[in-house]
């Protein structure tokens, strides 16, 4: 057997992420090492890299009498091991491996300093994987209260958010009321912050209908203040997006008055789209109204954020509205027919005016007689009608005289045309 004296100790320069050249020689110094030959050392190996290894290897063995040596050794240190670059990795391994009362004795004794540990960049994986594995109420319990009174100020930080998140995944939800009463206390806090915002998304997905519907209505209450923020606007588009009707038509009623000074906003802009691809129509119709008005269009049409948002009205406008839009619009067109976005504009504008003049040319059709039961070509098949090469869109846009010539020729053959124009003239005025 090995002579304990013989196991190179750790040196400092192995806590460098520039580690020696000697980094090898000291795993090297750990081969055929016994437990017995370290037992004396475990609680300085931990912060070594390859001594830390060797007891995660140990634990893994599930030999009990290894890992209540180790226990017993590190128990005292555990606070400081899980903010350690090396310790961390054993402290995780402990928790995983040891049984129920040691895993009870571990979190009475983290839990005074779990916001401490928590954001520290190590720390906050020993205390993730410490949440995965608690599988007593009296453990879960004294996590919470432990949690409770700093929730915000971890969910607004790089390391502490990964905390709440895996309480999240991993606790009931009853056990995380706590965070869905601190963030619909502090929403705007915590919605309009970088991390904050994630993890409040992550609340919605992990909640239950009553802490749910706690939650969307406060950010409801908030939305006017939430969506001109470049965080605090994702927060109600993934509400919008969950297309539960009880949620978004109270939100999206929320900018109804609002609805141009947010459209020639970058972050509000976004929304104020979705909102009208995704409102009830009655909701939609109200949100539209406000941009019809030359004055207001004259500005939303020239602003580079508001032309979107007027793209997207006459995209999903009903028939009625988006008329009044497009009567507003054609006067402004020469003002902008040069820029980028005043090009998609009046192409939508024209095929507008396309589809308008092919549904007037199908009524008139229809009106004069063509489908009239008593017109006497009832039955007369069009020659481009009759044409399988023909696509119908391409029908409808022959000319009216061109279809009546077709009808003349075909069945009557080169006789006066006014006989045909008369009985067109004719079904005008029935």
């Amino acid at each position: 057997m090995q002579n304990r004296s013989s196991v190179t100790k750790p040196n400092n320069s192995l806590h460098n992420p520039k580690r020696s050249a000697s980094s090898d020689q000291d795993a090297n110094s750990f081969i055929g090492v016994s437990f017995e030959d370290v037992r004396a050392d475990i609680y300085p190996l931990c912060k070594d890299q390859h001594g830390c290894r060797f007891f995660q290897r140990k634990l893994e063995e599930q030999i009990p009498m290894y890992r209540d040596a180790i226990f017993n050794a590190v128990y005292d240190h555990f606070v400081e091991l899980m903010t350690d670059p090396f310790g961390n990795y054993l402290c995780q391994k402990l928790v995983e491996y040891c049984e129920d009362d040691q895993r009870m004795l571990i979190v009475e004794k983290v839990a005074p300093d779990i916001v401490t540990i928590s954001l520290n960049m190590h720390g906050t994986r020993a205390i993730q994987k410490m949440i995965e594995f608690l599988n007593l109420p009296q453990q879960t319990r004294a996590i919470v209260n432990a949690l409770n009174a700093n929730v915000v100020t971890l969910i607004k930080d790089l390391n502490g958010n990964h905390v709440i998140q895996k309480c999240l995944n991993k606790m009931a939800p009853n056990d995380n009321q706590i965070i869905y009463n601190a963030v619909c206390n502090n929403c705007v806090e915590v919605a309009t912050h970088r991390h904050g915002c994630c993890v409040l998304q992550r609340c919605i997905d992990h909640a239950v209908d009553n802490q749910r519907t706690q939650l969307v209505a406060e950010i409801v209450r908030h939305a006017l203040t939430l969506v001109q923020d470049p965080f605090g606007n994702y927060v109600v588009q993934y509400v919008l997006d969950l297309g539960d009707s009880r949620y978004t038509d109270s939100m999206i009623k929320q900018f109804i008055g609002n609805v141009c000074a947010l459209s020639v906003q970058k972050f509000s802009s976004n929304v104020i789209e979705k909102c009208i691809r995704v409102a009830e129509p009655d909701t939609r119709a109200a949100l539209i109204d406000e941009m019809v008005n030359r004055l207001r269009l004259e500005k939303l049409l020239r602003d580079s954020y508001a032309n979107y948002v007027v793209q997207t009205s006459l995209d999903y406008a009903e028939p009625r509205q988006r008329a009044q839009l497009v009567e507003c619009i054609r006067p402004l067109l020469p003002a902008i027919r040069n820029t980028p976005y005043g090009k998609r504009i009046q192409s939508k504008i024209h095929r507008e005016q396309q589809r308008e003049q092919e549904r007037h040319y199908v009524a008139t059709s229809s009106y004069i007689g063509l489908n009239h039961p008593t017109f006497p070509f009832n039955n007369v098949q069009l020659s481009g009608l009759s044409n399988p090469n023909l696509h119908p869109h391409q029908v409808n846009n022959l000319p009216a005289n061109m279809a009546f010539n077709n009808v003349f020729e075909n069945q009557m053959g080169n006789t006066s045309m006014v006989g045909l124009h008369n009985v067109a003239s004719a079904y005008q005025y029935m």
